[in-house]
């Protein structure tokens, strides 16, 4: 599987404050068994040239996106994965505990 991960400035542009850095972020979907391919997302335009690049068959993202990137059924199947209720990515950052970029709680 390949994964398209955004760049901190990626991040910024698109108003989201990351907890980790790209690298620090990269190093922890390395160690997922899935994941063979991590690839940097630096700006919107380049999902096309990334499916082709990358021989991607299936383009997967959150069903919060729904319709925004029918674009690509011309390149590769597009999946809108549905989200688990009632979890958000915030609700995680407010209850998990100051960690800091080694992974060591402070």
């Amino acid at each position: 599987m390949t994964v398209a991960l955004s760049s901190d400035t990626f991040n910024r542009l698109k108003g989201k404050d990351a907890k980790f850095s790209w690298e620090q972020r990269k190093l922890d979907l390395e160690g997922v068994r899935y994941v063979d391919d991590i690839i940097s997302e630096d700006d919107w335009e380049q999902k096309v040239s990334d499916v082709a690049t990358h021989n991607i068959d299936v383009f997967t993202i959150g069903d919060d996106w729904e319709g925004k990137f029918d674009f690509l059924k011309e390149h590769c199947d597009v999946v809108y994965l549905g989200r688990t209720q009632n979890i958000s990515s915030t609700m995680i950052r407010e209850l998990s505990p100051t960690i800091d970029g080694l992974g060591k709680v402070i």
